[in-house]
């Protein structure tokens, strides 16, 4: 088909799986999106989404000759809309939400960053109460943890 210059099909194809499993939950699918977003937002490259509909279905229909029909074809293509309509929508946002989340850290206060710390857990607690049982460290602890948290929320748009 002449797609063997889009490097990028890899970063989805990485993703696909995940992907796959978890149409059901749009919650879960929806995440799945978000870290594939995160991985291409550092392709440097043009992206054709479209692209990969036509390989996705060429592949598949090759694999199960026999048994692909109509049913198939447009289940996987509803598939791929929706994840492809997930990704449109993020194109782009990754960059600027890693430069905001990095000015918005750099801006904090050392009360500031103690008033995160604490919201972190209260939050938390309050979400899943069973957490408290597993988090009777001091509060030293506790805040190193929140700040472990903050360098991997940061980490995960540097090298997704």
């Amino acid at each position: 088909m002449g797609f063997g210059q889009s490097t990028w099909m890899n970063i989805i194809l990485d993703q696909f799986d995940n992907i796959v499993m978890n149409v059901a939950n749009s919650y879960r699918l929806q995440e799945e999106c978000d870290v594939c977003s995160l991985v291409m937002a550092k392709y440097r490259g043009t992206i054709n989404l479209g692209e990969f509909k036509a390989v996705m279905l060429a592949s598949l229909r090759s694999l199960v000759p026999k048994d692909w029909d109509g049913e198939h074809e447009v289940a996987w293509g509803w598939l791929w809309e929706n994840v492809e309509r997930m990704l449109k929508n993020l194109m782009g946002k990754p960059q600027i939400q890693e430069k905001a989340l990095e000015r918005l850290i750099m801006s904090l206060t050392e009360d500031s960053v103690n008033y995160l710390r604490r919201e972190v857990y209260k939050r938390f607690f309050a979400l899943a109460p069973a957490g408290q049982d597993y988090f009777k460290q001091s509060t030293t602890r506790l805040y190193w943890i929140a700040d472990k948290i903050v360098e991997m929320t940061i980490e995960m748009y540097r090298e997704p």
